[in-house]
């Protein structure tokens, strides 16, 4: 394929952004080359300025579970955007969104809007620490929670991408607080409880990890955290940016069975518009202003044309379950089919999937947390992600990022992708 335009655009994109783009992944800088710069999307397809089009495996990380411009979301946000973009005043739209965000998931009493996933774990973490009255947070390993100073403690996704796990601007007072255990270790869990005993606010995990690839728990480990957390009256809070309104419409909770005292939300609530939330019981998030004494606040929280997609995208959803398990059993094609493929090769690796997530790994260790994740041969991976480019088929361009399947994707689209799979495999 030819990406002239894209390059031409990149190279002026690097004079006034810094990098050239605006989220540090979408650079390339994990497998090399130029990114390719999109045009327009629609159903399961991405078209870039060069005229090529890609059958879409991120799904712009995770909110258009649906398709691109899925049809009712498009018509809600231009209908709304007639009606004025920003009032900063409340509107009737976003307590409809939230009761059917309350009625849609388990053990969530109330809701926060705000304006990114990023917002919405720094602002969970604050309640968390306001409630209980304690400074110290636990997190793992590769799981990526946003940019805030306290999650940038060995982060996932692009912090490791780039090798600076430990970003400068991260005070050590700040790091101080936060303690890093091992994804699917409930040892190391425990050991930061025999250490600090009574200083701990909260757990804050990614209850399926997408951030080292995709990283599905253990059997026992999250009703393990939830167990300690009970002992110890620390908050359990579940990172479910990517995994909310995704794997189930009650999102992880439902899907695994195991409640947290606190969820953060992003991506698909928000229809593809920059949308945040964080929920959990009354009596936690009654402890936020203007109620409680726990401040957070935002001008654009609530905008109304987000919540216009969101509403859409939410309706759908709690409308249409089946999209769930479609979803699902479209991951397992894939999965199984790159697995038949790769069984005639003498190539190491192993695929990981839960519900409509999933990643390929190229190591023979079962990839369980960010260690076994970073053992993957990342040559592969580069002549992997640009063979499958070149064929038309758009993959994470990290090794450490989960696939999003959509609900766009045709039987069609399913076989193309293994059939390209197969013709990289055999030219490799």
């Amino acid at each position: 394929m030819i990406y002239k335009r894209s390059s031409t655009l990149f190279k002026s994109a690097k004079k006034v952004i810094p990098g050239g783009v605006n989220s540090p992944v979408r650079a390339f800088k994990a497998v090399g080359g130029t990114p390719i710069f999109i045009k327009k999307a629609k159903g399961a397809y991405l078209y870039d300025m060069d005229g090529n089009s890609f059958i879409d495996f991120i799904s712009s990380w995770g909110p258009m579970i649906l398709g691109h411009a899925f049809e009712p979301v498009i018509d809600a946000v231009k209908s709304r955007a007639e009606r004025g973009t920003s009032y900063g005043i409340p509107t009737e739209l976003e307590t409809q969104i939230a009761e059917l965000a309350v009625k849609m998931v388990p053990n969530i009493d109330k809701i926060r809007m705000v304006n990114s996933g990023t917002e919405a774990c720094m602002s969970a973490i604050r309640l968390a620490r306001g409630y209980t009255k304690r400074e110290k947070i636990i997190k793992f390993s590769g799981c990526y929670h946003g940019h805030s100073d306290a999650f940038l403690i060995q982060a996932g996704s692009g912090a490791v991408t780039f090798g600076a796990p430990n970003s400068p601007g991260v005070t050590l007072a700040t790091a101080k607080d936060t303690l890093l255990a091992d994804y699917n270790d409930l040892d190391s869990v425990n050991y930061h409880f025999e250490q600090h005993p009574e200083q701990i606010a909260a757990i804050i995990v990614e209850p399926v990890a997408g951030n080292m690839g995709c990283i599905p728990p253990q059997f026992g480990f999250l009703h393990g955290l939830r167990s300690l957390c009970d002992k110890h009256q620390t908050l359990l809070i579940f990172d479910e940016v990517m995994t909310g309104f995704r794997l189930a419409k009650g999102g992880a909770q439902e899907s695994l069975g195991v409640n947290a005292d606190l969820i953060t939300y992003g991506k698909v609530l928000g229809g593809g518009l920059p949308v945040g939330a964080f929920a959990g019981r009354t009596e936690i998030m009654n402890q936020l202003a203007p109620e409680g004494p726990v401040y957070q606040a935002g001008t654009l929280s609530g905008n109304p044309i987000a919540m216009a997609a969101g509403f859409a995208m939410l309706t759908y959803l709690n409308e249409n379950p089946e999209v769930f398990d479609r979803l699902a059993k479209k991951t397992r094609l894939i999965a199984q089919g790159m697995t038949d493929l790769l069984d005639k090769k003498s190539i190491p690796y192993q695929i990981n999937r839960y519900g409509s997530m999933m990643s390929l790994h190229f190591t023979d260790e079962a990839v369980v947390d960010f260690k076994t994740a970073s053992l993957g041969n990342n040559n592969n991976f580069k002549e992997y992600f640009h063979g499958m480019l070149n064929r038309g088929i758009y993959l994470p361009p990290s090794a450490f990022e989960s696939y999003f399947l959509n609900d766009a994707l045709s039987e069609k689209d399913i076989d193309f992708t293994l059939s390209a799979f197969d013709n990289w495999l055999n030219n490799k």
